[in-house]
């Protein structure tokens, strides 16, 4: 990555994704026993931070690059890079698995791409947009893989570098593009703040792999936080979290749970179970963070409503 690329990545996302609400929350802050700060990428259209990446890949392709686009989603992806695509006129297609959460593939369908589900998770759901992508000689987008969705990311970093001083960013671990461009930025310009990256130990692949510095990969997928559950990490993605990221951790289900009643009770916010990892991290670890200033991302809130009210108990 590149951070003259970063900063003109912004000229190229529309301004609806950027400049999210960023507060620290005295209640949420009290409760853990550190000043939390919150960085709240849901107000936006998609209401996840993937649009920031969407963003640079559809501008791209409006430039010349093509008028077709297929990416593999577990669905918040799949809603951003459909919303970027329709405002630029490209034909968007979404594989996502046939179990991925409702509101996302109703949001996917909503946004007006074609959407294809099949049996499995989401490392079938990528084999099928491969095949799809190279059968149609259309553009692939591969979360995490394309330095678009990295860049994307990676402004999110900017906008936290300029804010006020902080100790430490917790980054929700999934394919890794939001934690290597946080990563990189804040290396970059606030070497001091240390990046910790969260993922549940129901899907810890990237995790296992950042600590044993080669990839590791996973059989099963056991969490509710789908928006980060893959089993294969990517290895240059590995490459890249290995430079910027000071600590992987995991939390259990139970804490994941109990951060998304923390969000909603105390910061008034409902979160998709990814969105909560940071929080769960603090509960998990109070002695770590106690008296320090943390921020969490909350990158999204695209959940069932049935199943939100089973997780949270309201």
């Amino acid at each position: 990555m590149d951070l003259d690329r970063i900063r003109a990545a912004r000229h190229a996302i529309d301004p609806l994704f950027l400049d999210t609400p960023f507060y620290e929350c005295g209640p949420l802050g009290r409760r853990l026993g550190c000043a939390v700060s919150l960085k709240l990428e849901t107000a936006n259209p998609v209401r996840s931070f993937k649009a920031r990446g969407t963003e640079l890949v559809t501008s791209l392709l409006a430039g010349g690059g093509g008028d077709a686009v297929v990416c593999a989603s577990a669905g918040n992806l799949g809603q951003a890079l459909a919303w970027s695509a329709r405002r630029r006129g490209i034909r968007a297609t979404v594989v996502a698995a046939r179990g991925a959460p409702a509101a996302k593939l109703d949001g996917i369908r909503a946004l007006g791409a074609e959407l294809q589900l099949v049996d499995g998770d989401i490392e079938d759901a990528r084999e099928r947009a491969v095949r799809l992508a190279a059968q149609r000689g259309v553009r692939l987008v591969e979360d995490s893989l394309d330095i678009e969705t990295c860049e994307g990311a990676a402004t999110i970093g900017l906008e936290l570098a300029a804010g006020p001083p902080i100790d430490a960013v917790l980054v929700a671990l999934g394919g890794g593009a939001m934690a290597t461009g946080i990563g990189y930025v804040m290396k970059a310009l606030r070497p001091e703040v240390e990046v910790i990256c969260v993922q549940p130990a129901g899907a810890p692949a990237m995790t296992r792999s950042w600590h044993a510095r080669q990839v590791v990969t996973t059989d099963t997928i056991d969490t509710i936080a789908d928006g980060v559950a893959g089993r294969h990490p990517i290895p240059e993605v590995l490459d890249d979290l290995l430079a910027v990221a000071d600590d992987a951790v995991l939390v259990e289900e139970a804490s994941i749970r109990a951060g998304m009643r923390h969000l909603l009770d105390l910061a008034g916010q409902v979160v998709e179970p990814s969105a909560a990892l940071g929080v769960a991290a603090v509960r998990e670890d109070r002695a770590r963070f106690a008296g320090r200033h943390v921020v969490t991302v909350v990158c999204g809130s695209n959940v069932d409503p049935a199943a939100y009210r089973g997780w949270v108990g309201h």
